[in-house]
């Protein structure tokens, strides 16, 4: 746990700074809070920076399966031989690629706002010469996919960074089918034991509220993964 948290540590130094445009939503407010944080909050939670490419390392550490239990997410989605998947906030590929081989006959989307990380991507895609992987450049404010185009979205420890969340949330629901899932993947900010700054966990109560804010509500919390909440969204 303690080599987690270092991991963790070390990569929020390289978090993306890219500057944010003066908002119009008066959902968004602005104010000090965590030094991690970016002073931007939304529903009385504070926004956390995005960590940069520079921490991809940390991603892709060997020890990820043991600690988060990977293997078991992919059980819980229930992924269908032709399932249109998004990835949102893919960084690496680390969920990408396991999906990838239960979606033969679908399609996974790898969506990411850094180039880095998708030329990452992209080149493990051409070095295993996969071909049901579309990589997407999305915005903070939009995923940038088709509308009415995937059967489920996952989410792991990356909305509690998005800069616009209700613009992307609105996004998401566009692209979404009627009956399409979200999985919606964070670190228990109820579990003081997991060992991830605060700013970087999320509550299922927290959760909930923002996610029937965005026209969503919860189906079910798969309560097994080690650190992780596992909440499964769907339409209202």
């Amino acid at each position: 746990m303690k080599k987690l948290a270092l991991y963790f540590i070390t990569s929020l130094y390289f978090f993306s700074c890219s500057a944010q445009t003066t908002d119009t939503n008066q959902d968004y407010t602005y104010k000090s809070g965590d030094r991690f944080g970016t002073g931007k909050w939304y529903m009385g939670r504070e926004i956390a920076h995005v960590m940069g490419y520079q921490g991809i390392n940390w991603l892709e550490r060997p020890e990820r399966e043991k600690e988060e239990n990977t293997s078991k997410l992919m059980k819980n989605m229930n992924i269908q031989s032709n399932d249109v998947i998004a990835d949102i906030g893919a960084g690496s590929g680390y969920h990408v690629f396991k999906m990838a081989p239960k979606a033969e006959e679908g399609l996974i989307y790898a969506v990411d706002i850094q180039e880095e990380m998708l030329q990452a991507i992209r080149e493990r895609k051409s070095k295993e010469g996969i071909d049901n992987i579309e990589l997407v450049k999305g915005t903070e404010r939009s995923v940038n996919l088709p509308e009415n185009s995937v059967d489920k979205v996952l989410m792991v420890d990356v909305y509690h960074e998005f800069s616009y969340p209700i613009e992307m949330m609105k996004s998401i629901k566009n692209a979404l089918k009627d009956k399409g899932e979200i999985y919606l993947i964070e670190y228990r900010a109820e579990d003081k034991s997991v060992p991830i700054k605060e700013i970087h966990k999320m509550s299922e109560k927290q959760a909930v509220k923002e996610m029937e804010a965005a026209g969503f509500q919860l189906k079910e919390n798969i309560d097994n993964l080690p650190w992780q909440h596992c909440m499964v969204f769907v339409l209202e």
